[in-house]
């Protein structure tokens, strides 16, 4: 059995493991040749590895190292420790495993948050305070959120009103949908006033060109957990 360790070098005495970085995945292919794949960061290198590799005909079995700030899909599905996982594959046990469902924006893929409201403003905030003492951990999510709360009480409720604003967070998926927030995707169709557009996907901020957004589910892959 192989395994492909993406953005941090991982070992195993008894296990084969390659270890290569986020920028090399593009490059390396066969990757339909490793059983398990981990993916070693937040949130966001989460959505970037799958991104490239949600596709493949073969999928692997993704193993979570979190590393981020707030590692919700690690969270989602307890995700064990990963020398606990190495040693039971090591010893031949077959770790339990839970599908997550993955969702497209146009041409972008997303695991569980999605939106143009608040979230993006406090994104965008918090990746501005990203330096010096601040630049790890989750104090530069609380100070935004600090900071942005006025602005959130106000505008929230008009916000939830408007055609062209929406939030998607399907952790709170017994939300179906409330005004412009959705806890369940199936398929969602929104008209932007602009043709490029600022939109926040698992607290990464992308571009996305073009007035109209098509959102839909897009299959699901198999992640270890507890």
């Amino acid at each position: 059995m192989k395994i492909l360790s993406i953005g941090k070098t991982v070992s195993h005495t008894h296990l084969d493991i390659t270890s290569i970085d986020l920028s090399a995945l593009p490059e390396h292919h066969d990757i339909e040749q490793y059983g398990y794949v981990i993916i070693n960061g937040g949130d966001g290198t989460i959505r970037r590895v799958l991104s490239q590799l949600h596709s493949l005909e073969k999928q692997p079995v993704f193993i979570l190292n979190p590393t981020g700030s707030f590692n919700v899909v690690a969270k989602i599905h307890r995700a064990p420790n990963i020398d606990t996982v190495l040693d039971m594959l090591a010893k031949g046990q077959i770790p339990k495993t839970r599908k997550h469902h993955i969702f497209k924006l146009n041409k972008e893929l997303f695991l569980f948050s999605a939106g143009n409201m608040g979230d993006l403003q406090h994104i965008f905030l918090s990746e501005t305070l990203r330096f010096g003492w601040l630049k790890h951990g989750i104090r530069k999510y609380i100070l935004a959120v600090i900071f942005l709360f006025p602005v959130h009480v106000i505008m929230t409720p008009f916000m939830l009103m408007s055609k062209t604003r929406f939030f998607i967070f399907t952790p709170l998926r017994f939300i179906r949908k409330f005004g412009t927030f959705y806890g369940e995707v199936q398929e969602i169709d929104i008209d932007l006033d602009n043709d490029y557009n600022m939109i926040e996907l698992d607290g990464d901020i992308v571009n996305v060109k073009g007035r109209h957004l098509k959102i839909r589910p897009a299959g699901n892959v198999r992640v270890v957990t507890q």
